[in-house]
């Protein structure tokens, strides 16, 4: 028998396939036990469907009979006609089918997950698209800021650290034209849980705090600058630690930082 000649014909990898008659069959395997070169064949095409399979369907798990059930379900196949008079070109034309059912297969898979890559990197340059946005925003409103701060008519009232924080300041910017003051509390520690920092105005004497108002979301806020409203005839800015919600007056025992304005 020539060996090398009947590999050739493709009828292997029909039997592969499994569509063949129990005949064939019997006859393909009894070939497999006397020539290990068609046994190595069969090998072969197995593991290269399997491969195949495997592309197509990362970290699955496939057995060999499970691939080729369902390309079975997914094609039609003719029976052969099982005649020894059978051209060798019908078995050649039938083993084409199996491998092209086998293509069609992986190629609708890679589709299926070029279709979910791109939607992958939709979504990404989504995302890049949006913090784009929010850093143009941050940007402006930085700008904004530091020429609000910058302009000619405020004033720059230092505040500095008291008894219970020594170590803690903080900056007031007063703009008495639009009646409003930015604090820069970068100097104060975050509030324990549960608390909120209130700023104050000052009159002196006899002493009378008037809110101001609240640092709030101290902890998100990336510049700890404030900006509040201050209508007042202020003579000095301090700031306490109050309960979440603020207070009606000051609790001194709290009070982190304090400055008086210059009579210049």
């Amino acid at each position: 028998m020539d060996v090398q000649k009947y590999i050739a014909l493709g009828i292997l990898e029909l039997y592969v396939a499994g569509i063949l008659s129990d005949k064939e069959n019997l006859e393909i395997a009894n070939y497999a036990k006397e020539y290990p070169e068609i046994q190595t064949e069969i090998e072969a095409i197995e593991a290269s469907i399997l491969l195949l399979s495997k592309k197509a369907s990362p970290g699955s798990k496939h057995s060999f009979k499970s691939i080729m059930d369902r390309i079975n379900r997914e094609v039609k196949v003719i029976p052969i006609n099982n005649k020894r008079g059978a051209p060798i070109s019908t078995y050649v034309g039938w083993a084409a089918s199996v491998l092209l059912a086998i293509g069609i297969f992986w190629m609708y898979q890679q589709n299926q997950e070029l279709k979910s890559d791109i939607q992958v990197v939709e979504q990404q340059n989504n995302n890049l698209e949006q913090q784009i946005a929010d850093s143009d925003s941050s940007l402006e409103k930085t700008t904004e800021l530091l020429n609000s701060i910058r302009d000619k008519n405020i004033s720059v009232i230092p505040l500095g650290g008291q008894d219970i924080s020594p170590s803690s300041y903080a900056k007031a910017y007063w703009n008495k034209e639009n009646k409003k003051v930015f604090i820069d509390a970068k100097g104060l520690p975050e509030p324990p849980e549960g608390f909120v920092y209130q700023v104050w105005s000052l009159k002196l004497s006899p002493l009378t705090p008037t809110s101001m108002g609240l640092l709030e979301n101290f902890k998100m806020d990336e510049n700890k600058i404030f900006a509040l409203n201050n209508p007042n005839e202020s003579e000095a800015f301090g700031i306490t630690l109050e309960p979440a919600g603020g207070s009606k007056s000051p609790n001194l025992e709290q009070l982190y930082t304090l400055g008086v304005i210059s009579a210049s």
